[in-house]
């Protein structure tokens, strides 16, 4: 095929090439070149994970994130081909799963560091709350949508699903996942135009309920004191985590020669930032943060130009709610905030962390395609201008 042709021409009205032609190509790069990063890192991590543990196999984790990267890349193209009827009855089923594995925590749950958040079964531990976290921004879209004709009380009901996963969450208990959902459902709110009023309440709301943590969950003011009271004798996570990534300088240590690895129980998994940066240095971390800024700078603005309610609002709660979350993250491997127990989004080991993600940008990708045939007519305006 010569270098100008592409795979479906521009007049091809198949699923596959309307998809090919209308989906953002800034957005889809960023996320597979975020993909690829994560299993590549993995390689560099897996083998002091894998001691640690006792595993015998020094890649076992490595290539298990290959796997999940390989079923998340099916995942991101088979759901951003879908319309947004699809997305809403995905949300929906995705949601009510998700809900009702996160009812069962209490009695079937695998408790680790104080929480009982995920679901064991051969051999493989599901996160419920990763999978609800998208599904819920997406039904919350819907239902501020459907408030505006006026049929159905939506904001009521966008509120209930809101607080029926707070409440699971505060349960398991999970803070961290409880001030991400709550945030980007407060830019869900925003976007849809809700009354002011409401947004400073919920604000207001939430500040009070996270200033209240460390009375009520004593795990939180355990980390909350370490935080701000670390001991040099025994450096925390958080520590160790800035520590490496200082020590990785401009250009890091090399691919696999990072120390802090195997001091940091959780490098793998919530310190992978800070495992990249020891290894490869401030240009890979750098690179990091410029992927999620295009995936949300870049994002936001293809939200804000559509014009269907359920589409803008769902879009752009998506990804404020991936960079939420990578802030987070890197904000806690800096040293700037105590641990969360939070991912870094498709870098961080973790089959549900990876799914969940994908499934996440997969809704983003397909809500933000242009119009079908919205591609043909712009070549005819093309053609017409340059016949002028």
């Amino acid at each position: 095929m010569p270098p100008h042709q592409h795979a479906f021409a521009r007049t091809d009205t198949s699923r596959w090439a309307q998809w090919w032609w209308t989906t953002d190509r800034w957005l889809l790069g960023a996320t597979g070149a975020l993909i690829l990063l994560g299993v590549l890192l993995q390689f560099g991590t897996s083998p002091a994970a894998a001691a640690r543990l006792g595993i015998p196999w020094p890649f076992h984790f490595a290539v298990r994130q290959c796997a999940f990267a390989l079923v998340g890349v099916v995942i991101v193209l088979g759901v951003s081909v879908l319309e947004p009827r699809g997305i809403r009855r995905i949300a929906f089923f995705v949601y009510l799963v998700a809900i009702l594995a996160m009812l069962a925590l209490p009695f079937l749950g695998h408790n680790a560091k104080g929480a009982t958040r995920w679901v064991e079964f051969a051999g493989f531990a599901l996160q419920p709350s990763e999978f609800m976290k998208p599904a819920l921004l997406v039904l919350v879209a819907w239902m501020f949508a459907e408030a505006q004709k006026g049929e159905i009380p939506g904001v009521s009901i966008a509120f209930c699903l809101y607080a029926a996963a707070v409440a699971l969450l505060l349960l398991e208990p999970d803070i961290g996942q409880t001030a991400l959902i709550t945030a980007a459902f407060g830019a869900a709110f925003w976007v849809a135009g809700v009354p002011i009023g409401w947004i400073m309440g919920m604000g207001a709301t939430a500040i009070v309920g996270l200033g209240a943590t460390p009375w009520i969950f004593p795990h939180v003011a355990a980390r909350l004191h370490i935080f701000l009271d670390p001991k040099p004798s025994e450096p925390g996570q958080v520590q160790r985590a800035a520590e490496a990534i200082s020590a990785g300088g401009g250009f890091g240590r090399g691919p696999g020669e990072g120390v802090m690895k195997v001091q940091i129980p959780d490098m793998h998994t919530d310190f992978a930032y800070s495992a990249a940066a020891e290894e490869y240095g401030l240009w890979l971390s750098l690179l990091l943060i410029l992927l999620f800024a295009v995936l949300v700078i870049r994002g936001l603005y293809r939200a804000m130009k559509i014009s269907d309610p359920f589409e803008q609002v769902a879009s752009a709660g998506l990804f404020a709610m991936v960079g939420m979350q990578a802030f987070i993250n890197i904000v806690v491997n800096l040293g700037l905030a105590p641990t969360k127990g939070m991912t870094l989004p498709f870098i961080s080991y973790g089959g549900s962390s990876m799914i969940a993600m994908s499934l996440t940008m997969g809704m983003a990708l397909a809500l933000t395609r242009r119009q079908p045939g919205a591609y043909l007519a712009e070549d005819r305006l093309g053609e017409a201008n340059s016949l002028g």
